[in-house]
């Protein structure tokens, strides 16, 4: 019975059915921390990115510059688009299909109304503003690309509102029912002019709103925060790892927690922290004193009880009475029959109360573990170092911490599982989605499989933890052998308990939806550093430049390739007001300097 869920073989074919070192894409939580001895890449690019304080203006401009060309328009108006639909670029292009030019602009409050000059000759003539009602110098005055001129006084007075107000990131005009979005540009050189710093605050809230409006893109929830923010290019629906090596859903932006939906998350986080157990601790175990209404614990068999306030009152009933008693009644009272909706109140407060004690300690038990042996990193090194030290015939030792993470990955999974079926089996959430038989025949199924896990992971926990260093090399061939059928079980069996919970359990839901990541057998994804193709790295910039430098206003183009620097011609060239340093690449790296 003990071999009963993991495999047996003893052929090359069978080592090599479980991923190496190389094939796997990140290490969970605690194990990802200065993990040389592993690298594990994945067959396909990363679908999530991080963005730091240095590449977030670069991230905004790449979206910026999609609108920009599809739409033709200045960046302020590319902008306003992209802000009203969240920075989904995706989106913007939908509803100019569906709308076409005019009724995308006209529902993000895009203008792109002729610019309407003041007369030269009247330059020293005066103009209405229609806010104040003041005359003031045409010159004193600014025009906006829907036509609205006011004075400069009231359109700065307006700006350093909405600015202090933080709705900087969408100004609309003064004009009566005018949705027009006001340009940055000018926002940014009026308030300049008696407010620098409001003028850096407008800035700061125009770049991060490329973060706060986006749905797929969320800072990092870590503390203290490392300044960085994920971008997910697929589902936001998914659990990633920073580069500061913070693991998070990316959905509610709370700790990685599948399989549970991030409301059954919420809410046991919330049943964990509070006091609500506590409360049902004392409903459970004591009653209220009728004249102070403070908890008595009953600490005796006699049914009459009294409270510090001297009060005495009946345990069966609550009801107050006397001092006085007999062995079978008690002065002054007469209990008659237990009221049986108190009754039934505190049984059914005992019953979940030791329910949630089930489900609590189980998740607190394979946390605890969890903690435990990820401490085992450091011993699993030296162990390794210790057989590779050693003559042996086995050269080759990943399968040590392949086992290593794949216990991790497998305990962080079963932990969770367990405040999953407190709340899919229980009455908070599904109490009308199935019947007792319905709820019974699910719970047994999943149980099922929740307990193969668990002999799994335990078995592969005890042969990572045996001495096997100095076990003789046929006793070390065998636990490789374990180890490796087990870490292919689990890994299976993870599955297994994922599609069961996707597909049986929350896919039959008619009422509520709930979701949950997905599984991945390499564990939760590292997001890459975003690199955006027309933003160049600081050397390379560095490098341009210095070539650049050398071209005395000619055209010089470069190809870089293998971090080395190829001359391929020299043109002449005059007549533009442009500085470029590395702009866009396609397929291969094909960088060109321009420099005046």
């Amino acid at each position: 019975m003990e071999d009963d869920y993991y495999l047996s073989g003893n052929s090359d074919d069978d080592v090599g059915s479980y991923p190496s070192d190389k094939e796997e894409e990140s290490l969970d939580g605690l194990e990802n921390n200065d993990c040389d001895d592993a690298q594990w890449i994945s067959s396909k690019a990363p679908s999530c990115k991080v963005i730091t304080r240095e590449s977030l203006l670069a991230a905004q401009k790449e979206d910026l510059g999609r609108v920009m060309d599809l739409f033709s328009v200045r960046e302020h108006h590319a902008r306003t688009l992209l802000i009203h639909f969240r920075w989904d670029v995706e989106k913007v292009i939908a509803v100019y299909v569906e709308k076409g030019k005019f009724g995308i602009f006209a529902e993000a409050g895009v203008t792109l109304a002729e610019f309407v000059d003041l007369d030269p000759d009247e330059a020293t003539s005066t103009v209405r503003c229609h806010i104040c009602m003041d005359d003031v110098p045409a010159k004193d005055v600014t025009l906006m690309d829907c036509s609205h001129c006011f004075c400069n006084d009231c359109w700065t007075g307006h700006f350093i509102v909405k600015i202090n107000e933080g709705q900087s990131k969408r100004m609309r005009c003064m004009a009566h029912k005018c949705n027009a979005i006001c340009d940055e540009a000018i926002v940014r050189r009026l308030v300049s002019a008696q407010h620098p710093d409001l003028a850096e605050k407008f800035d700061r809230y125009l770049l991060e709103s490329y973060i706060e409006d986006n749905r797929m893109v969320k800072w990092c929830p870590s503390t203290p925060h490392c300044g960085n923010a994920i971008r997910v290019e697929n589902d936001e629906l998914c659990e990633v790892e920073c580069s500061c090596g913070m693991q998070f859903c990316f959905s509610c932006v709370s700790e990685a927690h599948s399989p549970c939906s991030c409301l059954m998350w919420k809410l046991w986080s919330k049943k964990c922290r509070d006091e609500s157990e506590t409360v049902n601790w004392i409903t459970v175990h004591t009653k209220p004193c009728p004249k102070c209404h403070k908890p008595v614990e009953k600490n005796g068999g006699c049914n009459l009880v009294s409270c510090v306030c001297g009060q005495a009152f009946c345990w069966l009933c609550g009801g107050a009475t006397g001092r006085d008693h007999t062995w079978s009644s008690i002065a002054n009272h007469s209990c008659g029959r237990y009221k049986e909706d108190g009754k039934r109140k505190a049984e059914r407060a005992k019953r979940d109360l030791y329910r949630y004690m089930h489900y609590h300690n189980r998740y607190k038990a394979h946390t605890d573990s969890f903690k435990q042996e990820s401490r085992m990193r450091e011993t699993v090194k030296e162990k390794v170092s210790h057989l590779e030290a050693r003559d042996l015939k086995l050269r080759e030792f990943s399968w040590v911490t392949n086992g290593l993470y794949r216990l991790f990955r497998s305990r962080r999974s079963l932990s969770y599982s367990y405040p999953f079926a407190f709340y899919m089996f229980g009455d908070d959430l599904f109490k009308d989605e199935m019947t007792e038989k319905q709820r019974e025949i699910k719970q047994n199924l999943f149980e099922d499989q929740q307990q193969q896990l668990e002999s799994n992971v335990e078995k592969l926990s005890k042969f990572l933890e045996e001495p096997f260093a100095e076990y003789p090399e046929e006793q070390v061939m065998q636990i490789r052998m374990h180890v490796i059928n087990l870490c292919v079980v689990i890994d299976s069996l993870c599955k297994k308990m994922y599609d069961c919970i996707e597909n049986e359990l929350l896919g039959s839901l008619e009422f509520s939806i709930h979701s949950i990541a997905p599984y991945h057998s390499n564990g939760i994804e590292k997001a890459e550093e975003l690199i955006v193709g027309w933003n160049t790295q600081a050397s390379g910039n560095s490098k341009c430049q210095k070539e650049a430098d050398r071209s005395n206003g000619k055209v010089v183009l470069f190809l870089f390739s293998c971090e080395e620097l190829w001359w391929v011609g020299v043109m002449p060239f005059s007549g533009l007001g442009y500085n470029i340093c590395g702009i866009g690449y396609m397929f291969q790296k094909l960088y060109i300097c321009l420099k005046i």
